[in-house]
């Protein structure tokens, strides 16, 4: 078996994506997944989401997202702190990179961006990226985030339906 050099293997990244079509135009579905406070909507391993530093919406913005993400030997939540990195409400797409956590994703990033399809629907197409877990298996990692990405972006619909019924 080939091992990359020592300084070579720390840039190598495991990536991946999912994408999905939500039956929402885009207008509605960036404002449903680029705003803080609606993670829970549409995330529902999510349950709270905290400003921490910065201005939402520009880049060096700070948040605490908390849940059932990942389990915890401890039985305990998942918390991420994630620093937005861009976001381009024009082409519809923000980047944010956890910067801590209990779950071992430091330095990983997370890109959404939206795309019109047309008749009022919307491709969400969810990028990821992060850096080697010790001791887990790539594909499974790989495929567990894209398992919980994909359920998230099949949540986005209902949660817009359930804000045009109930708005606030």
């Amino acid at each position: 078996m080939y091992n990359l050099p020592e300084n070579k293997q720390e840039h190598k990244k495991w990536h991946g994506s999912v994408g999905g079509l939500v039956d929402a135009p885009i207008d509605k579905v960036w404002t449903m997944v680029s705003q803080t406070n609606r993670l829970p909507e549409w995330m529902p391993m999510v349950e709270r989401c905290s400003d921490l530093d910065g201005e939402e919406g520009l880049p060096g913005y700070v948040r605490l997202v908390s849940g059932f993400m990942f389990p915890q030997e401890d039985g305990d939540r998942s918390w991420i702190k994630e620093r937005l990195v861009s976001m381009d409400p024009t082409s519809h797409k923000y980047v944010y990179r956890m910067e801590a956590s209990n779950v071992g994703l430091d330095g990983s990033e997370n890109a959404l961006k939206l795309v019109d399809y047309g008749d009022d629907s919307t491709l969400v197409d969810w990028s990821f990226e992060i850096n080697p877990l010790e001791g887990a298996c790539e594909d499974s990692i790989i495929d567990y985030l894209g398992f919980l990405y994909k359920s998230c972006i099949n949540r986005i619909k209902s949660a817009i339906e359930a804000t045009s019924r109930n708005p606030e």
